[in-house]
């Protein structure tokens, strides 16, 4: 008896796909940042430093857009994005504390944050909870300290702006602060949610 063809291979759709465009953002985001830190410390040049942090701060958003703009949302995405931010944000916060850009108190709230935020998701994953997206506040909150950084390195160049730069991350860096740990607080609840799903998931 002759075999049927084997099945072809299932191609990726939808949410599974790993090759888009919102994808490839998000990637070069990630690619962009040992050229951050040479930029900062092997050519010691802060302003270009600040400019690059800037507008990796600054497109965040795009990826995001891209991909629900033209249906491009994918499982990896919704895992890629946050987490090229959150690497984002704490490369930029130690290689600017190191330099001195930044005060100590502003950087260690900041890092003290991101690593309670990341240690939670990667204990919820361990015990199978469902990822929780990210929310609306906790995005406002990234991108003020997002200006903020920039702002603080390059009120330490050579930039003429600098003393504008000074007061400007100071004016950025306490909402975003503030919202950061705001942002936090509001994941408790869901975090809840998410267990108590897992529990009824189980049950069944």
């Amino acid at each position: 008896m002759r075999e049927g063809p084997s099945p072809r291979p299932t191609r990726r759709t939808g949410e599974e796909r790993i090759l888009t465009l919102p994808n490839a953002i998000t990637t070069a985001r990630l690619a962009a940042i040992p050229l951050f830190v040479w930029l900062l410390f092997a050519k010691d040049d802060r302003a270009a430093a600040a400019i690059l942090l800037a507008v990796l701060g600054s497109t965040d958003w795009v990826d995001g857009f891209v991909a629900r703009r033209y249906d491009q949302v994918t499982e990896l995405g919704k895992v890629l994005d946050p987490l090229a931010d959150r690497l984002l944000l704490g490369v930029a916060v130690v290689s600017i504390l190191i330099d001195g850009s930044v005060p100590l108190i502003v950087a260690v709230l900041a890092l003290v944050r991101e690593a309670v935020v990341a240690v939670a998701a990667l204990v919820l994953a361990a015990m199978g909870v469902r990822r929780i997206d990210v929310t609306l506040l906790g995005k406002a909150a990234t991108f003020c300290l997002m200006a903020s950084f920039p702002l603080f390195l390059a009120s330490e160049s050579t930039l003429s702006w600098a003393d504008v730069a000074r007061v400007l991350a100071w004016i950025v860096v306490v909402p975003g602060l503030v919202l950061s740990y705001v942002s936090a607080a509001a994941y408790i609840p869901l975090a809840k949610q998410a267990l108590a799903a897992r529990g009824v998931g189980s049950a069944q």
